[in-house]
């Protein structure tokens, strides 16, 4: 029996298949243009396949871009919200997908607990895609790889510099960094390091990465900046937080110290005015539109490859 691939953190692809997704994601991407967006595919790989979506926080371009793959590729999408499904009354998550499997082809959920998303995969009979947790989000950083890839050509031997806060953003593009061979650095606050779970896995796999309390240091001749709100989904709007970070705000000064022709990224929404100015959001170095969109394309490559064609 074919082993089911789940897609809930990037190692679970690992580095050859990723570049396979990333490619496939330029090539669909490519073959598109001037298309119509609700128009399937030339190949429509994934026609009679269904994805359950299972939204238990609140979303814009994940639910939206994981729709819209599925009509891309040929499938169709069912949406669920978890407070009128009978997982947000109390069956187990076990449960649910076993029930799941036997309705649907694929399972996406975007809940708040990494540990849900696992229960799920090990449950499930069918590939299981993290659409966010509080630990990870790798959905959006093959997104953010492929806007890297489309617009310079390479990942292997760039430099990412991340600003602000630990989170599941920040977990993520470490692990990509240590798989894709590109350098990261992250510029964090006392207390608000990433995971050192994380951090010492990526170094087994010969990661470079390391963390700064200096945001200029950081940044200076970074390829890439790259940051996300302070304050995320369910948390108070905390000023000690705030406070704390405010020294890491992506201004033009801070773009400044980056390499010339330096992208900006967020996976959005932005706080405007605390994590970014608007002078780089709406800047010309800044690359956020294309990365939105790419949610879409990466994604689609995701499905592909969770369903054994890439």
């Amino acid at each position: 029996m074919t082993k089911t691939r789940n897609f809930i953190d990037l190692t679970d692809a690992g580095a050859d298949a990723i570049a396979a997704m990333l490619g496939d994601a330029l090539d669909r991407k490519t073959a598109r243009d001037g298309w119509p967006k609700g128009k399937a595919d030339a190949d429509a790989p994934l026609a009679g396949h269904t994805l359950a979506m299972i939204f238990e926080k609140n979303s814009t371009r994940t639910r939206v871009s994981f729709d819209m793959a599925m009509r891309q590729l040929g499938g169709t999408t069912i949406v669920m919200d978890a407070g009128t499904m009978q997982l947000g009354r109390g069956e187990s998550v076990a449960d649910t997908a076993r029930v799941l499997s036997r309705y649907v082809d694929a399972i996406m959920i975007r809940t708040d607990d990494h540990e849900k998303v696992q229960e799920m995969a090990r449950h499930a009979s069918v590939p299981v895609i993290n659409g966010l947790t509080d630990h990870s989000h790798p959905c959006q950083v093959m997104a953010d790889m492929l806007t890297v890839l489309d617009r310079s050509g390479r990942l292997a031997g760039t430099t990412w510099a991340w600003l602000g806060d630990g989170n599941n953003m920040l977990h993520s593009i470490i692990e990509a960094g240590s798989l894709m061979q590109f350098e990261v650095r992250a510029a964090c606050p006392e207390g608000y390091d990433p995971s050192p779970v994380v951090v010492a896995d990526a170094w087994a796999r010969g990661s470079r990465f390391a963390v700064d309390r200096d945001a200029a240091h950081a940044v200076r001749g970074a390829d890439v900046v790259v940051t996300d709100t302070w304050i995320s989904m369910g948390q108070d709007h905390a000023a000690e937080k705030l406070a704390a970070m405010m020294p890491y705000q992506v201004d033009a000064a801070l773009m400044a110290a980056a390499a010339p022709q330096a992208l900006f990224l967020h996976c959005l929404p932005a706080h405007r005015g605390e994590e970014v100015v608007n002078a780089v959001i709406d800047g010309p170095q800044s690359a956020i539109w294309d990365e939105a969109e790419n949610r879409l394309h990466a994604q689609k490559a995701v499905l592909l490859w969770c369903f054994g064609k890439i």
